[in-house]
């Protein structure tokens, strides 16, 4: 069966006088409650009608209503049923109703005593557009009264809807209405007159003490929604600190900066992952009561005891991290039995800590510490703020790297336009010219029949030296590409060093206005284990450059002495025992000097000391680029040195002997 009125329409015909109000469901909630404190409280025994929205409200209330039935035989709740509502069993009488009728929109709460009375009789007035999420800003319309006679005739209303709902209860409402004076005006009025006697402290009592819990619970939610929101700021303030810069060394100093603010008692670390894991601490921010541990080697995440987890970590695919979280060490029986661990940490106040890692798309970065000298419980709003932290600073490390990677990137397209620039212009000036010259001196020879022998001499060696100059040329492009692409095939053999010097110098004698050369050899030098055909390629053309940048009024030295691999470095270094001796040769000019900036740089390719439109001297700037490569092949290291511009310079090599030095 279906009303069409709603019960508060009907009430406010009967009692014209009655203002109906606004109120939101927390304040009926309140409301409900203290009116059921007082039956929980009496030794009355009223009469309990409740109207319920729908079955799965009521179900938040059973416990209420089940204490309630043990003070009143005359109980009815009366719900829109979503389950098995009408045919449960309680102990007291519940009445579904059709979800289209009017009560399906009311809430309603009416209690008939002898010494007191009151209702709740309200329609739902409005909803919020999520009401899911904000259900306690419903609105209803209605009245609530603590009025005898509004109650009474309340009741009256209620009870017939219950009698037309379910006919079989009509002999438990007709004992009610007797109980309560609900037959008749006479017996109501009565009823109203005792019940007005009342005063309604017991009720203002009731609803002023749940009002009070109600209003700590709100003050609770305040403080945990302002602590939230203090995190939040403070996650903001760090994350914007973070990710001010794009340099790596300032966002890890930065971090431990901001985290030990947020953590004022703790001693926070950050160390990164490194191939060597005893790296000292270089970030830290500790508090003035705690000893610091910037400087000292901390291998604390490298325990056996904590592997297990950051291995997981390290290797985890997904973007959740394995956090350790220690509230107080000494309680902890796996880190009490090493000795050396409990030592370790008695000896740097620790008795909690906290190990989060920093991570960016699954990639293990680092690790942040925090150690407490106190136990310390950690919360979940500690962890998730530490490992906030921690994720915003692997996203600022990963965005320094790209930033870093972009800008060497940048200069090595810089070197490569700069390449391609001098490959063009030098080139084709190195080729054009000996061209031109050839065919002009050939041009000559072919039209000018009757030329003295003398200059024809002349313009055939003209033509022979270009020749000889464009065979070099290619000579360069061929070698580089093949030292470059693996194509040579190196034979080490035991050779002489002054017999190869003197084949590169002999080189040099058809040069006009050479320099004072002068060889400055140890006697009784060991033979050198090398490539002969490198090993006269690289003194060639350091000795061609020498003699290139220095007046003839300079002067050349090569000298050569024996030195330990790890005084050097490189392939030899790592590839022969300390015992074995590499001998290094320099080759010294008082000429045109390098400025400091430059002595990496002439060994790229084209690479030319002076500008292409400045020159003074030819050259395609691959000779230095080869030696480079020959010397490396042939295990040892190339570098020169300049006290600077127009001071001389000096290039030296190293290459391994024949026999180690016992």
């Amino acid at each position: 069966m279906s009303v069409s009125n709603s019960l508060l329409q009907d009430l406010c015909e009967v009692l014209p006088h009655l203002q109906s109000q606004i109120y939101f469901k927390s304040s009926l909630t309140a409301l409900s409650h203290a009116i059921e404190d007082l039956v929980l409280a009496g030794t009355d025994r009223p009469l309990v009608i409740a109207n319920f929205q729908q079955e799965r409200f009521y179900r938040q209330e059973i416990p209420r209503y089940e204490k309630i039935a043990q003070h009143t035989d005359h109980v009815y709740v009366l719900a829109a049923p979503e389950t098995n509502f009408g045919a449960a069993s309680a102990p007291y009488a519940t009445i579904p109703f059709a979800p289209d009728n009017e009560l399906a929109q009311e809430w309603h709460l009416i209690v008939i005593g002898r010494r007191y009375s009151a209702c709740v009789i309200c329609r739902e007035h409005a909803s919020p557009v999520d009401s899911a999420s904000l259900d306690q800003l419903r609105q209803f319309q209605g009245i609530w009264t603590f009025d005898p006679q509004v109650s009474i005739y309340a009741a009256r209303l209620m009870l017939e809807r219950i009698l037309a709902y379910q006919p079989k209860l009509a002999s438990k409402i007709k004992r009610a209405q007797r109980r309560y004076h609900l037959l008749d005006e006479s017996q109501a009025q009565t009823s109203t007159n005792r019940v007005l006697e009342l005063g309604p402290k017991l009720f203002v009592n009731r609803l002023v003490t749940y009002l009070q819990a109600s209003q700590y619970r709100l003050l609770k939610a305040y403080r945990t929604i302002a602590s939230k929101e203090r995190k939040e700021r403070l996650l903001n303030a760090i994350a914007t600190s973070i990710r001010r810069s794009l340099n790596a060394e300032e966002i890890l100093n930065v971090t431990v900066t901001e985290l030990g603010q947020a953590f004022s008692h703790c001693r926070c670390l950050l160390y990164l992952e490194q191939p060597d894991s005893q790296q000292p601490i270089a970030y830290e921010s500790t508090p003035a009561e705690l000893p610091s541990l910037k400087g000292e080697v901390w291998s604390l995440a490298d325990h056996p005891l904590f592997q297990t987890a950051l291995a997981q970590s390290r290797t985890n695919s997904a973007n959740q991290s394995e956090i350790l979280a220690i509230a107080d060490i000494t309680q902890d029986l796996g880190l009490q039995s090493h000795p050396d661990l409990k030592t370790q940490l008695a000896q740097w106040q620790i008795r909690a800590c906290l190990l989060v890692p920093i991570r960016y798309q699954g990639t293990w970065l680092g690790m942040l510490e925090l150690h407490q000298p106190k136990p310390y419980l950690w919360t979940e709003d500690d962890i998730a703020l530490v490992e906030a932290i921690a994720t915003q600073a692997g996203v600022a490390l990963m965005q320094a790297q790209a930033y870093t990677n972009l800008e060497t990137l940048n200069r090595q397209l810089v070197d490569l336009e700069r390449t391609q620039s001098n490959l063009t212009a030098i080139v084709g000036h190195e080729l054009r010219t000996p061209l031109s010259t050839i065919r002009v001196c050939l041009e000559s020879l072919v039209t000018e029949l009757e030329m003295p022998p003398d200059l024809q001499q002349m313009m055939l060696q003209t033509a022979l030296d270009d020749a000889e100059r464009l065979r070099k040329l290619i000579q360069d492009f061929i070698t580089l590409s093949r030292l470059e692409s693996g194509m040579v095939r190196w034979q080490p053999e035991p050779i002489c060093l002054q017999e190869y010097l003197d084949l590169a110098l002999s080189g040099l004698e058809s040069r006009q206005k050479l320099p004072k050369i002068i060889v400055e050899l140890p006697q009784h030098l060991p033979l050198i284990q090398v490539d002969g055909e490198g090993l006269i390629e690289v003194l060639s053309k350091l000795l061609d450059n020498a003699c290139k940048f220095t007046d003839k009024s300079g002067q050349v030295t090569i000298r050569a002495h024996f030195i330990s691999s790890e005084d050097v470095g490189g392939k030899a270094a790592l590839e022969n025992s300390n015992k074995t001796s590499m001998l290094k040769v320099t080759i010294a000019d008082t000429g045109r000097g390098i400025e400091s900036n430059r002595l990496e740089s002439i060994f790229e390719r084209f690479y030319q000391e002076e500008g292409f439109l400045q020159r003074t001297v030819g050259g395609t700037g691959l000779g230095l680029a080869i030696c480079r490569c020959i010397i490396d092949n042939l295990g040892g290291k190339i570098w020169a040195e300049s006290p600077g511009k127009d001071q001389g310079s000096q290039f030296h090599f190293t290459i391994p002997v024949a026999l180690p030095i016992l």
